[in-house]
């Protein structure tokens, strides 16, 4: 979780509530979106290490949201959301109930009244938070078996999940920001390499997704791309946990590259100005070897590649504002 983002949870014993004050990294809509569509409340809602499946769904006042979570034991615990107000993008309201898994509520534990309320600032996003139980002895309850401790756990799978899926997908490089990145080199495995990356992570690619050595214009200046290996893979970006990027290619020997242990994995710096890059790439290369000086590519890019003198393999790209969204 960004330090920066506040996160406050009190508990008021006067009136039998839990008033939760939230903020994440990401715009309105798509925080909303991560808290009223089930494919979404699946990967984050509950705390590690149980999950949540979702039975079935209708968000709409009036509608039910049938859930169990999971644990590692596979445990059942079924749950429901009554909704009965809600405003889009703005708030909504519901009962909360322990359930059976046709959605019977369960006497044996208190249930309780949530009101969201959504706010954005500056893309952040505030999630406010109001819990009413019926009780005293209620709200005492579900603060003893960790309700907090539980909640924080599922707001920071929130935290994760928005910095994967929301929000480097929508920056997907659009200003020149300088970031760090990792690029890797395969033998024509890069595209099987990098869906089994994605389902592992549960991510998308960005940009234009994969893109090919064919897909490389005509009037480059290169020579003609040879047809068995006009579908393998030019460059795809995948974010991956903690806002990080995997970016890869195919390192086709048709086209001069030999790929070994040691040259299939770079460091990718891509700096905000063009003299921010040479100066990168003359002080990073010295006593190391130069394998492409730094140069403008038919890409968009100012781009040059070496070794340093320890033998780690660096890239510097610098991407024309102009070209950053084409």
């Amino acid at each position: 979780m960004n330090s920066n983002l506040k996160f406050d949870f009190t508990v008021n014993k006067e009136n039998n509530t839990v008033n939760i004050k939230r903020e994440f990294a990401a715009a309105l809509e798509l925080v909303w979106e991560a808290w009223i569509n089930p494919e979404i409340l699946d990967q984050w809602w509950a705390p590690k290490p149980y999950k949540t499946k979702t039975k079935s769904m209708d968000f709409r006042e009036g509608g039910t949201w049938l859930y169990c979570m999971v644990s590692p034991k596979d445990e059942i615990h079924w749950c429901k959301a009554d909704y009965k107000k809600i405003e889009h993008q703005k708030s909504y309201s519901y009962t909360d109930n322990f359930c059976d898994e046709h959605g019977n509520v369960s006497e044996k534990f208190p249930n309780s009244f949530w009101t969201n309320v959504f706010s954005e600032n500056a893309e952040i996003t505030s999630v406010n938070i109001t819990i009413q139980y019926e009780s005293l002895e209620a709200l005492e309850k579900v603060i003893e078996v960790g309700f907090k401790e539980g909640f924080t756990m599922a707001m920071q799978n929130l935290d994760q999940y928005i910095e994967a899926k929301f929000k480097l997908r929508k920056q997907n490089k659009t200003s020149n920001k300088a970031r760090v990145c990792t690029y890797l080199n395969f033998d024509g495995k890069t595209e099987e390499a990098f869906l089994f990356y994605k389902s592992v992570f549960a991510t998308e690619f960005v940009g234009k997704g994969i893109e090919r050595f064919g897909d490389i214009p005509a009037e480059a200046g290169h020579p003609p791309v040879a047809d068995e290996i006009k579908k393998m893979v030019l460059h795809v970006e995948l974010p991956i946990t903690g806002n990080y990027i995997l970016m890869g290619t195919d390192a086709p020997k048709e086209m001069g590259f030999t790929l070994a242990r040691g040259n299939n994995m770079h460091i990718c710096i891509e700096p905000e100005t063009r003299e921010e890059a040479d100066r990168l790439f003359t002080e990073l290369s010295a006593g190391g070897n130069v394998t492409m000086p730094m140069a403008d590519m038919f890409f968009g890019a100012y781009f040059g590649e070496f070794s340093d003198k320890y033998g780690i393999n660096w890239m510097i790209n610098f991407q024309n504002e102009k070209n950053l969204n084409n």
